[in-house]
């Protein structure tokens, strides 16, 4: 009769440590080491929708990505953009960010400009879903450097077509 209530306590003790395991982890632990992260998204462009190459407001449309080292100068060059349905865009050319700059990827066509933190897409067609999507950002190597996703009603307390994700 003594071992029953030594089974029950290591039973106790088992399943109070199997319930710790249970508990799911909190969110920041799906973070990405890389020093570059997704700021935030303009994903709903101020005005009606109109992605006419002139006179359209798809250039107001942006993504701003930010490099949060306090050190390391980081070349965008190959790096990518996706959505949840598999729009891509890769960063054709050298555009460097110092520690702490960042770069706003617009839609619409433009001069890129490292001085004026501006990449274009060079494609007038909107990217970024109103009602909600995934933004992945890949390295040029492949490896995932981050990946947010956002809703309408969910992610933009305010309404006003803007969720930042890193501040």
């Amino acid at each position: 009769m003594r071992k029953r209530p030594a089974i029950i306590a290591a039973t106790a003790i088992s399943a109070g440590a199997l319930a710790a395991l249970l508990i799911p982890a909190p969110a920041q632990g799906a973070e990405y080491t890389s020093a570059l992260k997704l700021r935030g998204v303009q994903y709903n462009a101020p005005g009606s929708d109109d992605n006419r190459c002139t006179g359209g407001n798809t250039r107001e449309e942006y993504l701003t990505i930010k490099n949060y080292s306090s050190s390391t100068t980081v070349n965008l060059k190959g790096d990518s953009i996706k959505d949840a349905t598999g729009n891509r865009f890769v960063f054709p050319a050298n555009h460097y960010l110092q520690p702490g700059d960042y770069v706003r990827l617009r839609g619409g066509n433009g001069t890129d400009s490292d001085t004026k933190n501006v990449v274009y897409r060079d494609n007038c067609n909107f990217i970024w879903n109103n009602s909600g999507d995934t933004i992945y950002l890949y390295k040029d190597t492949g490896a995932r450097a981050d990946v947010h996703s956002y809703t309408k009603g969910g992610s933009d307390a305010d309404g006003n077509g803007y969720v930042g994700f890193h501040g």
